[in-house]
């Protein structure tokens, strides 16, 4: 917690509770939030006080207790509290500061209690997102959030990418029109960004492997506990690569930045709380193809349709649900490859040889198969997307035919295969994704300060 001194050694002493003198206990000042508070009689009150960074329980004793903003004191008022620190076992951090003076700044209304409870359902919870932010865990939550951020970009600055801030008002699409959020832009038509991968793969002639961490948008209609219609989307994306230097580095990213985590002082304090039995991941990740996953599926009566027992056959995309059961039952993270060109993006490098001959026939690679990744963690699922990209500029003509795209719009794209075209590779990295995997939480709208979803726009 922030404490101030505020008075001169002679002062201290003058006002210490112990009545001691050179070595009496220091003054300070805390300012905060009423987390909780109980009063036991009417001459004692224990206040637990929130500052942002942490707790100190405030004892008030005596006529501090007999004042009006003493009787009409509810949780969430802010406080100024001055007085000592002393060690008390008993006391949230082993500490409790005992007050010699203490004022209101901000009252609090008593209704507060009544407002978010322990039934209160998730509408009421997220109507009421800017009181839940305050709870405990939820602003554990919050803070660790801004860790795993921090961790992310110490990582890859250390492996001496560059931070780039592309557009998110744009006028192409990178996943597919269907999940488009358009606007009228001064009278164009424009798009909130779905992927700012494009403008990234324009960034690797100027600065090298670049990334940026950025809000993209989806205008699905899913409500799985792992979809949202705005969420925080790191990529990247690396000149001089090949596939299997691709895949190294998803997997340093992300083992890297966990050893961080959990080498951070902060973060060791709040993930006791939160998700105390998370370990460091091993290397190297499991490698599966699709089509290994599409026969594990069939092994292990993991089925497309439940009810009807159909399996999957291979060319079909493997839902959420099949496919986080699958990786449950692996039991630890795959990085799953060379999917059917017909299930990724327009964008994604083909197979050039036999890569993957079991279930798409002999030579499947030929064209068929892409140079593609999806990294899989147990409880969570799908966490990051990479691909090599085309580089050959008639390969990429032919793709915005095949998909019937236009090519006008992307001619800045395309010109990146006309000058100095180099074989190159990326990947995307859901936040909130891997956030629930770290902290332990269910869903992607428990991590996030204000969740956009289908159906949810407020607050």
């Amino acid at each position: 917690l922030k404490t101030i001194l505020k008075e001169s050694a002679s002062d201290r002493t003058k006002n210490n509770t112990n009545g001691g003198d050179g070595d009496a206990a220091p003054r300070v000042v805390v300012r905060g939030w009423v987390h909780r508070l109980r009063q036991d009689g009417a001459r004692l009150m224990f206040l637990e006080l929130r500052d942002g960074s942490g707790y100190v329980q405030a004892v008030l004793s005596g006529t501090l207790c007999l004042t009006l903003d003493a009787l009409e004191l509810n949780r969430e008022a802010s406080v100024e509290v001055y007085g000592t620190l002393h060690e008390d076992a008993r006391a949230k951090g082993g500490v409790e500061l005992r007050a010699d003076f203490w004022r209101v700044i901000g009252k609090s209304p008593a209704d507060i209690e009544m407002l978010v409870t322990h039934e209160s359902g998730p509408e009421v919870l997220l109507n009421q997102r800017h009181l839940v932010l305050r709870g405990t865990k939820t602003s554990a939550v919050l803070r660790m959030r801004s860790i795993i951020t921090q961790s992310f970009r110490s990582e890859l600055f250390s492996e001496g990418y560059t931070e780039l801030f592309p557009p998110t008002l744009v006028q192409t699409q990178v996943e597919g029109g269907s999940t488009l959020f358009e606007l009228d832009f001064f009278g164009e038509e424009g798009f909130l960004t779905q992927s700012s991968q494009l403008y990234l793969e324009t960034g690797i002639a100027a600065v090298g492997d670049c990334f940026c961490i950025l809000p993209s948008y989806r205008a699905e209609k899913s409500s799985t506990r792992r979809h949202l219609a705005e969420f925080h989307h790191l990529e990247a994306e690396c000149p001089f690569i090949d596939f299997e230097d691709l895949l190294v580095r998803i997997e340093s990213l992300v083992c890297g930045v966990i050893d961080r985590v959990l080498d951070n002082p902060e973060a060791k304090m709040l993930l006791s709380e939160l998700n105390p039995e998370l370990k460091r991941l091993k290397r190297p990740f499991k490698r599966m193809k699709y089509s290994e996953a599409i026969q594990y599926c069939r092994e292990h009566e993991i089925f497309k349709d439940d009810a009807t027992r159909t399996h999957f056959e291979f060319g079909d995309d493997i839902p959420e649900g099949p496919e986080r059961k699958m990786t449950d039952m692996i039991g630890e993270p795959i990085l799953l490859t060379h999917f059917p060109a017909s299930l990724k993006s327009f964008y994604m490098k083909r197979c050039s040889g036999d890569v993957d001959g079991g279930g798409g026939g002999a030579g499947a690679g030929g064209g068929m198969l892409t140079e593609s990744v999806d990294l899989l963690i147990p409880g969570v699922g799908e966490v990051v997307g990479g691909s090599m990209r085309m580089d050959d500029e008639e390969e990429l003509l032919a793709a915005y035919a095949r998909e019937g795209m236009d090519p006008k719009p992307y001619y800045w794209f395309t010109d990146q295969r006309r000058f100095g075209s180099v074989p190159h590779g990326g990947y995307g990295l859901g936040i909130e994704r891997l956030c629930c995997f770290l902290l332990n939480q269910h869903h992607v709208r428990d991590v996030c300060l204000y969740p956009r979803y289908r159906g949810r726009i407020q607050p």
